[in-house]
């Protein structure tokens, strides 16, 4: 007889980003007793916009960009969400993406919705020119798609508040009208809020915080590995050392990650990375795989780069106490039931990096006031917010004898549910 190996597809981990966020909504919803009719609803998007940026190049020719626009439920309020220029951008990540906004901003117990978008395309392979006209064009194709009562966009991977200012500039010539609020995350000088820059870093770290009070643990001199290194992750060194104390021993950027056993120096890695654009060569450390990092024992991890970083391969050799995700999707279903049959305490993505979406939800609401607060003010109200965020989850968690992230789900679809519900919608 024939022997056909079968291993292969035996341990083939379906790590569709689109496909992961409904197998956690329907774990949650089968724990919720969902009406199955609102489940249906609830796993699909409610509208997705699918175009094309036509842009003269610097060399004359004419590029064409796929992009996409996914608003996934605005039962709560108008849909929010960044926005990606990614070469692998693909339609299923922003459709996660949007999913997971929706749970997000219901977690955090913010009026909004859940949205995202992406440009198919590599801002590192453009000049300045052309990144303004891709970024213009994006605003064409959506700019009646969205407003300050339908869909707020704010940045995300590779878009920062220069584009945030280019696309409300165009915005605001199509419509003939000042509406600042129709973009979050842009310079405080058109209508940006202080401290939103290390929003999202510093909610996680309030929830690192509280995580620690909930296990017993003291931050001060506990050691953390950083996977990421862009805004938030560098973010989270400068915060995590400062506020909690934390030893960060390990971080990571595309290129490599380091370690250092002592500690790492946010000021002498940040001053290096300004030099050199990177860490590879710090001195001060020695290069170790992004794998290596994951795999450290530490008291705290976090997953600050892409998705499907910690996955059914790796996850048993995760030896963190607490894995913080401050990116989106980092870990997969798999590896999640792995981790916390170890014990582990993990703080899921969309309760940990939710500071960024409250501080825009704040920036919102000061540009319809049109009254700004000092960052004290804001970083005051992110704390009580995010504080109020993981108790709830906590609290459901306890109640119901589930890990965090089912019970951060339990939290956020049973207020989008009743949304729907109240709306008459399902």
């Amino acid at each position: 007889m024939t022997h056909i190996d079968l291993s292969v597809h035996e341990v083939q981990e379906n790590l569709n980003p689109f496909a992961i966020s409904q197998a956690q909504l329907d774990e949650a919803a089968e724990v919720l007793g969902l009406d199955p009719d609102m489940h249906a609803f609830l796993r699909q998007p409610m509208r997705e916009l699918h175009f094309t940026i036509p842009v003269r190049m610097d060399n004359g020719r004419t590029k064409t960009f796929p992009a996409f626009r996914v608003q996934y439920n605005d039962a709560r309020g108008p849909a929010k969400g960044g926005l990606r220029f990614h070469p692998d951008e693909t339609i299923d990540t922003v459709r996660a993406l949007a999913a997971w906004m929706t749970w997000k901003t219901a977690v955090a117990d913010i009026p909004l919705g859940g949205g995202k978008g992406g440009v198919i395309c590599n801002p590192r392979q453009m000049s300045q020119g052309e990144l303004e006209r891709v970024s213009r064009g994006y605003m064409r194709g959506i700019a009646h798609f969205v407003s300050i009562h339908r869909d707020v966009p704010a940045p995300d991977v590779n878009t920062n508040p220069k584009i945030m200012a280019w696309m409300l500039d165009e915005y605001e010539r199509i419509h003939g009208r000042h509406e600042p609020g129709v973009i979050t995350g842009k310079p405080p000088e058109l209508g940006g809020s202080a401290g939103r820059g290390p929003a999202t870093a510093l909610g996680s770290i309030v929830a690192i915080r509280e995580a620690t009070h909930a296990l017993g643990l003291h931050t001060h001199g506990s050691t953390c590995a950083i996977q990421g290194y862009g805004n938030v992750g560098s973010a989270a060194h400068k915060l995590g050392s400062e506020i909690l104390g934390l030893e960060v021993v390990a971080i990571s950027d595309e290129f490599g990650a380091l370690y250092n056993e002592k500690g790492l120096d946010y000021e002498q890695v940040s001053a290096y990375v300004r030099r050199h654009g990177r860490l590879e060569g710090f001195p001060e450390a020695e290069d170790i795989s992004n794998s290596e990092l994951l795999e450290l024992d530490v008291d705290v991890l976090t997953p600050a780069a892409i998705e499907n970083q910690i996955t059914r391969r790796n996850a048993h050799k995760i030896k963190a106490k607490i894995v913080a995700e401050l990116a989106n999707g980092p870990t997969t279903p798999e590896a999640n039931d792995i981790l916390v049959e170890n014990g582990t305490f993990i703080i899921p993505d969309f309760l940990c990096n939710a500071g960024g979406v409250i501080v825009s939800y704040f920036e919102m609401v000061q540009n319809s006031s049109n009254f700004y607060w000092n960052e004290s003010e804001v970083n005051r109200q992110l704390d009580q917010k995010m504080t109020r965020a993981f108790l709830a989850v906590h609290q459901m968690a306890e109640e119901a004898g589930v890990d965090h992230r089912v019970a951060a789900y339990l939290v956020a679809v049973n207020r989008v549910a009743q949304a729907v519900r109240l709306r008459g919608w399902v």
